[in-house]
């Protein structure tokens, strides 16, 4: 089938080079703007505009796909159908409803649960066992049209969200001609998703990643786990300042206390007071392993706190 792809960074990337290496024909691609005021991180930085320059595919760049002139060139182009992957705004109905067949979208969760934003995030974040990524027909609710295929992906008791990254990358392109396969071919069950198990996340920001001490330390290892690599990291202030948290355990023993209390040493880390009720002592705390300061320094985190009895907030 004749393709327009919607797509952008890594992601866009590699699923444009699967397709290239497809039976089916990309006519146009339609990407953001390259030029970010916020550098992305160098872990996404791949840019499919240029590999489809290489191959002498069009391309245009939008912010958001909304306007008649994309719906023109979509039609002019003869696309049959659309694929998206992680294009990050607005596409409107207009236009993913342009190609004769309409859009495919393939988002990095297992749909109905964790459509929206940092799905990846959010349910390491959640403690999940398994994330995955899941096309789907786009329709007018983002993240909610009728399911197509899903491929899963396991999840380890150490995995970081940049982990997860790197193993579901690679299953975009499969899962995508897998997709347009059942479309073009069948068979042609979709299946709709049920919004009594949907879950809808919204983007994360500084605040989501500051650390909640009132959550138990496994929560909170969580937190932390899912923000590391190139995600903004979890946080916390010591004596006013902003201390990040690169790694951190749950403690070997029990912790009771005043929430971000720091108390005890346990091998190379700190304890932290941490969990609901956690001043009846039935709570493990949470053991800082390794901290960065304002200053950008690494710090292992039993050689940073000097002494015991700070509070952190």
């Amino acid at each position: 089938m004749r393709v327009v792809l919607f797509g952008y960074q890594k992601w866009g990337a590699r699923l444009l080079a699967d397709l290239l290496a497809s039976r089916h024909e990309v006519v146009l691609c339609v990407s953001h703007p390259e030029e970010s005021p916020e550098p992305a991180p160098v872990i996404f930085d791949e840019s499919m505009g240029d590999l489809a320059r290489q191959h002498d595919i069009p391309v245009v760049y939008r912010e958001k796909a909304v306007d008649d002139e994309l719906v023109a060139a979509i039609t002019d182009a003869g696309a049959e159908i659309g694929v998206a992957c992680n294009w990050r705004t607005w596409i409107a109905p207009k236009v993913f409803s342009a190609p004769s067949r309409g859009t495919v979208n393939t988002h990095d969760a297992l749909l109905p649960k964790y459509a929206g934003f940092s799905p990846l995030n959010w349910a390491l974040i959640n403690g999940e066992s398994q994330v995955g990524i899941t096309a789907h027909w786009m329709d007018a609710h983002l993240d909610r049209g009728d399911i197509i295929t899903q491929r899963t992906v396991p999840v380890t008791p150490t995995d970081t969200t940049e982990d997860l990254f790197h193993r579901t990358v690679p299953l975009f392109g499969p899962l995508t001609v897998d997709a347009l396969d059942r479309v073009e071919f069948g068979p042609h069950e979709w299946l709709r998703q049920d919004p009594e198990h949907a879950s809808f996340f919204h983007k994360r920001a500084d605040p989501d990643n500051r650390i909640p001490w009132d959550r138990p330390a496994k929560d909170l290892v969580n937190l932390v786990r899912a923000q590391t690599g190139p995600y903004p990291n979890a946080w916390c202030l010591h004596e006013g300042r902003r201390l990040r948290v690169l790694e951190a355990s749950v403690s070997a023993e029990r912790a009771g206390g005043t929430h971000g209390r720091v108390f005890a040493r346990e091998g190379t880390g700190v304890v932290v007071v941490a969990g609901p009720d956690a001043w009846r002592g039935h709570q493990h705390g949470l053991v800082l392993q390794r901290v960065r300061d304002e200053d950008d320094v690494e710090h292992v985190a039993g050689e940073y706190f000097r002494r015991m009895g700070d509070y952190l907030s």
